[in-house]
């Protein structure tokens, strides 16, 4: 089966490189942008991780497991080697550091001794702590972890834990509440149950009053699922596709198949990015959303259809240009092209003389192409290693996301391309 999804992104960062305007930004790198694009895919070509260049698996479901625990420390990132986040804790703890570096310059450090040899490596010097010794001791010190590793009300806690005040009559019943919890994830799987076909399946992280009190504002910020009834020639393939039947002649009924747990519905997810990091989130955000899509199929019984993006300014960094032009395809040299036209090619044309003096355009009528292009790989395919009974009662109680964490998917069959390694602009 032909991979369309690396097709879509490869030509996304040369619509970027082609098309895209020098813009500058909140951490003073510099972009070059887009507005306005769309990522589709169909999951049942496979599961969407990019293989024209290696993306890492587990750091893409450790992060997603944490948004769906509703954690927003990054301590639980750390202590499964999920690094993607920490330059943005340590930049918080710095700015904090600085300030506290202003008020003893000032004099203005009463009461903060204690504070500060938690703080810094030589508390006599106020030498701050290195990002290695910042992530150790968010490792090894619970106390320390809990206020330093925290980037507020992020995606996690919008997700699962949305603040919203108290009405009147809930006062009433319970006077010493003032704020409910809105758990978006649960309604959205109950909602699922009772009303697959309403309009209003969503998840937002986008939280007007809180986002002065997160490190870094949502950029994926919001998805919304749409499903839809499945014919009975669809679901008798399923069942064919799930048992393993190559062949069969039975005449199935819709009956038969609700007997043998077939779903019933297709489900698809569209997600809305306001900025997009396109050489090293978006490969992320596409993976994230298509597990998500599966993890929620999963837990209402639902064939997982389609992926989409919706992308807001999408940018490649100004650190990223050489990398992304490096994954679309490098330009062969002169001598690479000259060796790739035999001496055989040469003398069907041309009378006397070799190869190793034509020019590109010459070279061009034996089609021999200019770019070193890194062909897609065939996409990978997910296993679940929980069982059906585990997700349907994690779609009873969403509590039961504890019990997963990076080895429960197992994706297989993945063939890619190197690693291309760019610099993370915090």
């Amino acid at each position: 089966m032909s991979n369309n999804l690396d097709k879509q992104y490869l030509d996304l960062l040369q619509d970027i490189l082609d098309k895209g305007v020098k813009k500058e930004d909140r951490t003073g790198t510099g972009t070059i942008s887009v507005f306005g694009r769309q990522i589709r895919h169909k999951m049942s070509e496979g599961f969407p991780l990019l293989t024209t260049k290696k993306i890492a698996w587990k750091t893409m479901v450790t992060e997603l497991l944490w948004f769906l625990r509703g954690d927003t420390n990054i301590k639980y990132l750390v202590d499964n080697d999920c690094h993607i986040w920490d330059g943005d804790a340590f930049k918080y703890y710095t700015k904090k550091v600085n300030e506290i570096i202003d008020g003893y310059k000032c004099g203005d450090i009463m009461g903060m001794q204690d504070h500060i040899e938690k703080l810094f490596s030589d508390s006599d010097k106020l030498t701050p702590l290195t990002m290695d010794e910042f992530i150790n001791k968010i490792k090894t010190d619970d106390e320390f972890a809990k206020e330093w590793g925290e980037l507020g009300p992020i995606y996690g806690k919008q997700w699962r834990s949305w603040s919203r005040n108290a009405t009147r009559d809930e006062k009433i019943v319970d006077p010493g509440v003032y704020t409910k919890q809105i758990d978006q994830i649960q309604n959205l799987i109950n909602d699922l149950k009772t009303n697959p076909d309403s309009r209003r399946l969503m998840v937002s992280a986008w939280n007007v009053g809180k986002l002065h009190e997160m490190v870094l504002p949502p950029c994926h910020y919001g998805f919304q699922v749409y499903t839809r009834e499945l014919s009975l020639s669809e679901r008798t393939e399923y069942k064919k596709k799930r048992d393993g039947i190559s062949r069969t002649f039975a005449q199935y009924t819709h009956q038969m198949l609700d007997n043998s747990n077939i779903p019933t519905r297709a489900i698809s997810l569209m997600w809305n990015q306001r900025s997009v990091d396109t050489f090293l989130g978006l490969p992320f955000n596409i993976a994230s959303y298509g597990l998500l899509l599966e993890i929620i199929a999963k837990a209402v019984n639902m064939v997982p259809e389609e992926l989409i993006g919706n992308l807001g300014d999408t940018h490649l960094y100004s650190n990223h240009v050489e990398q992304a032009k490096e994954q679309i395809g490098r330009p062969y040299s002169l001598d690479q092209r000259r060796s790739m036209v035999t001496q055989e090619m040469f003398n069907e044309i041309y009378n006397g003389g070799g190869p190793e003096s034509l020019s590109h355009s010459e070279i061009d009528q034996w089609n021999v192409p200019r770019i070193k292009a890194r062909e897609p790989f065939p996409l990978p395919t997910l296993k679940h290693m929980k069982t059906d009974e585990f997700y349907k009662s994690l779609g009873e109680d969403l509590s039961l996301i504890t019990h997963l964490d990076n080895t429960d998917f197992v994706i297989e069959n993945y063939q890619s391309h190197p690693t291309i390694k760019a610099p993370l602009s915090n």
